[in-house]
């Protein structure tokens, strides 16, 4: 699933085609893709996992889910089966396996940008005061919280509770108070540095508990198990990230 960084890759590549009139459009989507034919993209935005094609009045919203994909002048090849195309003068914007949907209110109406780890309008102290309000939580179902965290997902939830040296079943309400910050902090920063490490293609290089096997500090084994109320994939050890309960 495409987390954050990705979404911000995704939106300089297709830069191109802001100011641009969308001159056919195709795909297997059940809404009505036919809508923006004729019509010229405004803006290309993103919050979380969401990218958002903006026109005039209306914002088409892609979320990508699991296997999602998208391709810019190119097309899979069969048996893919196109879920949107986009033809522009300069090009075409595809995309594959993807949730399709209209927004139509204004995009500040219907998102926070404050929660978005990528924004420039992120608010450290608004997360707080949510994780506050969830003290039962585990840190690893906190971290996937979109409503608190827009754009975490797995693998930054991992890197994340190993570089803290957290558990991932630890509850929030039981970290201490600079855990709780460097947990606030983290979310961002290797956000950040996941972006800069994915545009040189070298994000894996620095993986050091996820989808790994052996504590990257010599503690032996990691612990990998399905953990949490999405039961997604947790890389962790149990030496160098104590539980706080």
């Amino acid at each position: 699933m495409p987390e954050g960084p990705s979404l911000i890759i995704v939106r300089e590549e297709a830069a191109k085609f802001v100011g641009r009139t969308v001159r056919e459009v195709g795909g297997n989507s059940s809404i009505d893709i036919q809508r923006m034919r004729r019509r010229k993209v405004v803006a290309l935005r993103t919050w979380g996992k969401h990218l958002l094609i903006e026109f005039s009045n209306f914002t088409l919203r892609v979320h990508f889910m699991l296997y999602g994909s998208y391709r810019i002048d190119e097309r899979r090849p069969p048996p893919s089966r196109l879920r949107l195309g986009l033809v522009f003068d300069n090009g075409e914007f595809n995309f594959y396996a993807c949730s399709l949907r209209f927004i139509d209110e204004p995009l500040d109406e219907v998102y926070d940008w404050r929660v978005d780890v990528m924004s420039d309008a992120w608010d450290p102290a608004l997360a707080r005061r949510k994780l506050k309000k969830l003290p039962d939580a585990w840190a690893c179902d906190a971290l996937l919280d979109q409503s608190i965290f827009s754009g975490v997902g797995n693998y930054i939830k991992n890197e994340v509770l190993y570089r803290i040296g957290v558990h991932p079943c630890s509850r929030v309400g039981a970290l201490p108070a600079r855990k709780l910050t460097e947990l606030i902090t983290q979310a961002r920063q290797y956000a950040f540095d996941s972006l800069a490490w994915k545009q040189a293609h070298v994000l894996r290089k620095h993986w050091l508990v996820h989808n790994k096997g052996q504590c990257a500090k010599g503690h032996g084994k990691l612990v990998r198990a399905h953990l949490g109320k999405t039961h997604r994939r947790s890389f962790y050890c149990p030496i160098c990230q104590p539980k706080f309960e």
